[in-house]
Formats: C-alpha cells, structure tokens, sequence
C-alpha cells in the first residue's frame, strides 16, 4: 500500500495523540462522523482541500499527512525489508533462509514498526544507508577495476613482478648444485624484482587511496562535466536570454572543468545546448508540452525540430517546469560507450563500464529513426518500474571535419522517467552485469559481482 493511500490511518495516529475524539475533529473539519471513521480506515480518499482543513485541524502540515513525517525513513526500511526479503536477488540459500522469517504482508505495516519502535526503525535504517554506501563503493571499484587502463596497468605490473620473483625463487630452490656465478645472477635479479615490486605496490596503493580521497569520481572530463550541469540543475538560464552568452564565457567562469579535455566536452555540449534553446525557445516548448504531454515525437513534429534536440530539450528543462516529472537522459555513440547521463533516482547509470544491453538505448542503433518507447522494470532490492523513449540518428560532423564524405557517426538517446502505470508488460533490465542480480538474463555477458553463489 503506498503512504498515500495511509491518508486516513495518519490522521487516526495524529487524533488519537492529541486526545480528540471523532465526532470533534468531523466537527472541526466539516464532516460527519461516520464519514471520518472511513477516512480513518483508508476507505475514503482525502481531496486536497479537505487535507489543508485536517492539517489545520491537527495542528501539522499537509505532507505530514499525505506522505507521513517519516518519508526517507519508510523508504530507508521498506528497502532493508526487500533485501532481506530477497536476499541479493539471487536467490540463495542464506536470503531465502532469513527471508522466510518476513511475511510480504508485514511490509504494510512498516508505519506502525516506526510509530512503536522508533529507536530501533532509525537503526534499521542508518544501518540500510550504510550498506547502500558500501555497495556505491563495491559498484565503483568494481568499474574501475574492470574498466581504468592505469589501475590495469598497475595491477599488471605486480603481477609481473610477482612472477618473476617466483621463478627466480623457484629455480634456486630446485637447482641445490647450481653454479655460484648463475646464484649470483638470481639473487641480483630476485633483488631487482622485490624493488620493482615494492615500487608497484606503492603505486597501486597510492591510487586507490586516491580514488577513495576523490570518491567524487571527478577525474574523468565527462565526470567534470556532468557534476558542473547537476550543480545547476541541468538547466542554463544563460541561454535562455533574448542576448545569450557565448558558449566560451561560461566555461572561463567555470573552475570545476579542470581538465582541457572536460572544457572541450563542455564546450561541445553548450554548443548544442545553445543550438537547442534558439530552436526550441523555453516559453513556446512549454506551452506545447502542456497541450501534448510528454511525447518527444509529436513536439519535435510541432516545432520541425530534430529528434535528438527535443530529447535534449526535454532532460535539461527547469525543475518542475510545465508539472514534468523527474527526467534521466542517456546518450551513446555508435560503439555504445556512454557520452552523457543524467541520472535518475533508482535508474543508476554505470560510471565506466557498458550499461545494461537491454536497454532500448543500444536496440535504437539498430533501428535508426525510428522512436522506440517500453517500460521498464530496473533491478534492484525495491525493482521500480520506469517509461523511456529511445531514439538514434546520425550525428552532423562539427567543426573540421564536417565535409561531404565524412563517415557517418550513429548517435542514440534515451529519456527515461518513473512510470505511472503498472499495467503495462514491463521488460526487465538493470545497471550494468557487473552489479545486476538477475542471474538468468539472457543479456548477461559476465558474472555479477554482488549476486551470491
């Protein structure tokens, strides 16, 4: 049952704290008493009128009472619930075992767990952050590992090392007669290779301290740029003026692209950015996604604009614009590495490695020009079911090399916001393989790191 439809049970919880009885609160908001005892029982929806007059009534704000005070907590243990529940998704004989010992129908009564036990709902749920941190952690190691050339490189080089320590070691060992002119030789070279493995150990050691320093994940220029957009909401005002800056200005004022290569990148996106907003001006596009809903085709037919910069559009849009719910945005190029994400909550995107292959994003370059739409089950400890539009086309050339017989590079996008149906056949995906506990996915091209066995 969502919290909203626990409208009634908060306003019972809320009454009996105070010491009111029914007929003086149905007195006090207008109603009968009959009427408020089947509001009580979440047998009666509230209308939001009638919710201001009880929030008034009962002394609270009316999201204490829609959504519950507690929000962030309910979520927090619903979530520890599921991953008891259902152990990393695996379905192994640890999860299945602990599972067993909560019954689906008590994750109901996770609002009355928080209202008699509060101490021990706020320790359930600090202990469920720390292990959603942990597993960001396991995540990003896991990406780097498999995905960082210079991490390789390091890991390579002990290994080396290593190696040649042990045959050198080994023959030693095995060869008790060996000449002292050839003993000699070993040792300098078991010498050498322990300094060489010393010095490599340090190395590695070192970066990974320096990840963990820097578990912003900045380093990478598209990681500088992503983080530069979020802190302003993906949307640019700037250009939104009837006189709008120069793309070049807003990157000098910008002291977090570090990088050369993330002021290129930005420098690439305004441009686009800029292109998107004269194309499709801010009031207009409004206007038309109030009459049309959230339908990429039809605003990119209303205002014969291209697909890709409707889609644009769309995830860089100001928060709450024109009542459009949260919006993630992916990009790829023709190789299916990942050029831009937006994320959304509970859509995680892979910082490094290969996102999800089943993800319409990668189907769309197989089908050029032509607008996908599915819904999706994405999953995790709490799956949550998304709508996304996925779109490829060629991507212009820019710049130099923009001529006639330039190769043509494949470009897709995918928008993705939370779905409101669920009754839609939905097609399950996930993040990337490496941390996805659907083991039986047709998808699937290498082990999940967090499924056990």
């Amino acid at each position: 049952m969502a919290r909203s439809a626990l409208t009634g049970t908060r306003i019972r919880e809320r009454r009996l704290t105070l010491k009111l009885r029914q007929a003086d609160l149905a007195r006090a908001v207008g109603i009968s008493a009959a009427y408020l005892n089947l509001i009580e029982h979440n047998r009666r929806r509230v209308s939001e009128p009638l919710l201001d007059t009880f929030a008034k009534a009962l002394g609270v704000a009316p999201v204490a009472l829609s959504e519950g005070a507690e929000s962030a907590l309910f979520e927090a243990l619903r979530e520890a619930a599921a991953g008891v529940a259902g152990g990393t998704g695996s379905g192994s004989g640890t999860g299945d075992a602990v599972g067993a010992l909560i019954d689906p129908s008590e994750l109901e009564r996770i609002e009355e767990f928080v209202g008699r036990f509060p101490a021990w709902a706020k320790v359930l749920a600090a202990r469920q952050s720390r292990l959603a941190a942990l597993e960001r952690v396991v995540e990003t190691y896991s990406e780097r590992m498999g995905q960082d050339p210079y991490l390789l490189d390091e890991l390579h080089e002990v290994l080396s090392a290593v190696t040649s320590l042990r045959s050198g070691a080994a023959i030693l060992v095995e060869t008790p007669d060996i000449e002292p002119e050839w003993q000699a030789r070993f040792l300098s070279s078991i010498a050498s290779e322990s300094l060489r493995l010393s010095a490599a150990a340090e190395g590695l050691v070192a970066y990974l301290d320096s990840i963990e320093a820097t578990d912003s994940g900045l380093a990478a220029p598209l990681d500088q740029l992503e983080a530069w957009l979020s802190a302003r909401g993906w949307h640019l005002p700037d250009f939104e003026r009837p006189d709008p800056p120069d793309p070049a200005e807003l990157i000098a004022q910008a002291p977090e692209l570090a990088a050369s290569a993330a002021r290129d990148l930005a420098l690439s996106y305004l441009t686009r950015a800029l292109a998107d907003s004269r194309i499709l001006p801010l009031k207009p596009f409004l206007a038309a996604l109030s009459e049309t809903g959230l339908d990429p085709a039809r605003l990119a037919a209303r205002f014969g604009a291209p697909m890709a910069a409707v889609f644009r559009r769309l995830a860089t849009l100001p928060e709450g614009a024109a009542n459009l719910p949260p919006l993630g945005l992916v990009v790829c190029d023709g190789s299916g590495t990942l050029t831009l994400r937006r994320p959304l909550p509970g859509f995680a995107l892979p910082r490094s490695a290969a996102g999800c292959p089943l993800w319409p994003l990668y189907e769309a370059l197989s089908r050029p020009m032509q607008p996908l739409r599915l819904t999706l089950d994405m999953a995790g400890r709490l799956p949550q079911r998304f709508q996304s539009w996925a779109f490829a086309a060629p991507r212009p050339p820019e710049g130099a090399a923009a001529s006639f017989d330039a190769p043509v590079l494949m470009e897709a996008m995918m928008l993705v916001t939370p779905a409101t149906s669920r009754l839609e056949i939905a097609r399950p995906v996930g993040t990337s393989c490496r941390v996805c506990p659907r083991l039986a996915c047709a998808g699937r091209r290498e082990p999940s790191l967090i499924a056990a066995r």
